[in-house]
């Protein structure tokens, strides 16, 4: 087996999906998508389009606008039609799944270089948007129990998550993003895309729209749940609606190091996992316990943790579960922030975070062995990814 190494990875800043507040709301998914792929060709030139043997990209919904999303930002970006592309769904975790299956292609020899993404719009492309869900699946689950909402409460309910907490995980979540952003630590990553604020000013997008800087756990304490008759799921403890795209650009070790690139990360293997979809949060307890056992390994072993912070009861219980922690402030989870505080693209997502875990142990944590990056998604999907630093 060869060795996959990720040689660099760029995002989108991550953008309100609001048809009046966000700030990519008159930016097509594919264009935000085709600007990323842009920029991750600037950054390596020795790279060329046409070198490329596939592209892999993830998006939760495939409809409308991000119908064949995969194909169609791909040509829109002008880029070689000989180059195959194909499109990864598994919800919430579409974009890490997209990362493994290009990894295992060069791992097995299918070829030397491809591009793992994700993306998600979901102001133009909403959750459930087309979706005709069957009757028979109804008959094995409540439809009252499917929604994200509703699972983020029973969560709560059943691994007796504390409400407090949840809004300590928010603030600290909002207050890590924001010193990251601050020092720059996102610059790296992020790619500048033209977008526009609230008054139609033309802008570059250059930082996450969601990161709360007045984040305040007495406001947090007065918000009302809107999943459930005195519940304790707020807008607070809940990722929010956002836009964005991540493509990260995976090599041979043998091709990278032909052409004198860098890199700091390989992937060791991945572990999906499903779950009751009525408790889909802590769907990522099962997939990271089956990636450790798989490579011999603990919670303990593992130098950073990047966890997409769908909810905070769901991110609690997996933290919790998995004996990496108690309560936030965390020491190696989420470093700079989580999803409460950066937003949730869904399709996105999976990838955003194995750049973001590329960076912090480029960074941060250097001296890090191994990094885990892991999510739930909908419908009971979960995932997770190992990453070994390279000597």
């Amino acid at each position: 087996m060869r060795e996959c190494v990720l040689v660099d990875g760029v995002r989108s800043a991550n953008a309100r999906a609001h048809k009046e507040k966000g700030w990519f709301r008159n930016v097509r998914p594919e264009i935000v998508m085709m600007k990323v792929y842009d920029e991750l060709f600037k950054r390596n030139p020795k790279v060329k389009p046409e070198d490329i043997e596939a592209v892999f990209c993830g998006t939760a919904n495939q409809t409308g606008m991000q119908n064949d999303i995969a194909r169609i930002a791909w040509l829109a970006g002008g880029y070689p039609e000989e180059v195959a592309t194909n499109g990864i769904q598994q919800q919430c975790c579409s974009g890490m799944a997209a990362t493994e299956h290009a990894a295992h292609a060069i791992m097995c020899g299918d070829g030397d270089i491809y591009i793992a993404s994700g993306v998600e719009d979901m102001q133009k492309v909403p959750m459930m948007f087309g979706m005709d869900i069957g009757p028979k699946i109804l008959e094995r689950y409540s439809m009252e129990e499917i929604p994200m909402g509703a699972t983020a409460e029973k969560v709560a309910d059943l691994w007796k998550v504390d409400r407090k907490d949840m809004e300590t995980m928010a603030y600290w979540s909002n207050k890590k993003a924001a010193e990251a952003r601050d020092a720059g630590k996102f610059k790296d990553e992020i790619v500048p895309i033209e977008g526009e604020k609230e008054d139609g000013t033309k802008f570059m997008v250059e930082s996450d729209q969601w990161i709360r800087d007045d984040v305040s756990m007495e406001q947090m304490a007065t918000m009302k749940s809107p999943f459930k008759e005195g519940g304790v799921v707020t807008a607070a403890v809940s990722s929010p609606l956002t836009a964005g795209a991540c493509a990260l650009l995976l090599m041979s070790r043998e091709k990278a190091d032909e052409l004198g690139l860098d890199y700091h990360i390989k992937f060791i293997g991945g572990a999906m996992a499903g779950c009751d979809p009525t408790v889909m949060g802590v769907g990522p307890i099962y997939a990271a316990q089956k990636l450790l056992k798989r490579y011999g390994l603990t919670a303990k072993d593992i130098g950073v943790w990047e966890l997409n912070e769908a909810f905070g009861s769901q991110s609690l219980a997996v933290i919790r579960e998995l004996g990496i922690a108690q309560n936030a402030p965390f020491n190696n989870v989420n470093v700079w922030g989580g999803a409460l505080a950066l937003g949730h693209p869904l399709g996105e997502s999976g990838a955003r975070i194995i750049v973001t875990l590329n960076s912090i142990m480029k960074t941060d944590f250097k001296d890090a062995k191994y990094g885990v990056a892991m999510l739930c998604g909908g419908f009971g999907n979960a995932n997770a990814s190992l990453w070994e630093k390279v000597d």
